[in-house]
């Protein structure tokens, strides 16, 4: 193999964060990928990479050498592209984090679909609600949903989020309609971090409510059944409800508030340099996918806009019984 061959080797494995992923990709050994490591380092008479038993780091040099290298070899992959005028093939294994419930919901029932496009990918699904360390597990690409904060990740958004005050319609009928945010404090409000504030979002701005509720849980699905179950007042997003709010069985509360608009699905990868063929054709089935009104948003207004309407007439029914 050439020392060109040994810049892609490095690349790959800083990429990917381990030796053994890099060699996954490239069909190559472990052992292989760690004598070309050598032999670049002795040629450079520098060292390039800290190994430990569970993961690897840049040296200084490292760093800077790993910034070239990048840059030279995206410059070579574009060139091929321009001479070719072929599209790049995704390929190996693609390493994916989700949110539990958006996983379920929302990226496994169109794996089919992207997997058919390209039939030379292996995807490797782990759906998890707790904050994985995407470069130290070696992960391709991470989908979060979040206000994200500063970080040396890159993060793309791929789809808005709307979290909208819902209730069933049985605990509507029990409790009353609440009509104002000060009435929440009357009622069941549910939720899965305990003593977390509620930032909403209204016609005078942001605003914080902290919610009072009889159910302690640590998941979010549980809150979700019990809404769903009339039991009290959630606060949702539209992709984990949406069917549930077209069909009626739950209803939107207080429609002039939501929750922050600054919270999106995003796609969060380790650099935006050499990013991997199969990382960018992933992340941009899931951008075209969901789009700016995802599908899940589908049926939900016009029900809710019946449903408001309907509600004077049931009032007024009531009162004459």
């Amino acid at each position: 193999m050439s020392n060109f061959g040994d810049l892609e080797i490095f690349a790959r494995v800083v990429a990917a964060g381990s030796m053994s992923a890099a060699g996954r990709e490239l069909g190559l050994s472990p052992a292989v990928v760690s004598k070309r490591l050598r032999r670049l380092e002795d040629r450079l008479g520098s060292r390039l990479l800290q190994r430990t038993t569970r993961q690897i780091a840049l040296t200084e040099a490292g760093q800077g050498f790993y910034e070239r290298v990048v840059a030279i070899l995206a410059g070579v992959e574009e060139a091929e592209a321009f001479v070719s005028r072929r599209s790049a093939m995704a390929r190996g294994t693609l390493k994916v984090t989700a949110p539990t419930s958006f996983g379920r919901l929302h990226v496994a029932p169109h794996l089919g679909t992207f997997m058919e496009a390209n039939p030379d990918l292996a995807i490797n699904l782990v759906l998890t609600d707790d904050f994985v360390d995407i470069v130290g597990e070696g992960y391709d690409v991470a989908i979060r949903i979040a206000e994200l904060a500063d970080s040396s990740l890159v993060a793309r958004k791929i789809a808005p989020v709307r979290r909208i005050l819902c209730a069933a319609p049985s605990y509507l009928k029990r409790h009353g309609t609440p009509q104002s945010l000060e009435a929440l404090s009357g009622h069941n409000c549910l939720t899965h971090v305990s003593g977390e504030a509620w930032r909403l979002e209204g016609p005078n701005g942001p605003v914080s409510v902290r919610p009072n509720g009889t159910l302690m849980t640590n998941s979010s699905e549980v809150v979700r059944e019990a809404v769903l179950a009339g039991i009290g007042i959630g606060l949702r997003s539209t992709w984990d409800i949406g069917p549930e709010l077209a069909s009626g069985e739950l209803v939107q509360i207080l429609p002039e508030y939501g929750g922050s608009r600054n919270i999106a699905v995003h796609a969060i990868y380790p650099s935006r340099q050499f990013l991997p063929v199969k990382v960018r054709l992933f992340i941009d089935f899931l951008t075209d996918l969901y789009g700016p009104s995802p599908y899940w948003e589908n049926g939900i207004d016009a029900a809710q806009d019946a449903g408001s309407r309907a509600e004077p007439l049931r009032r007024v029914a009531s009162a004459v019984r």
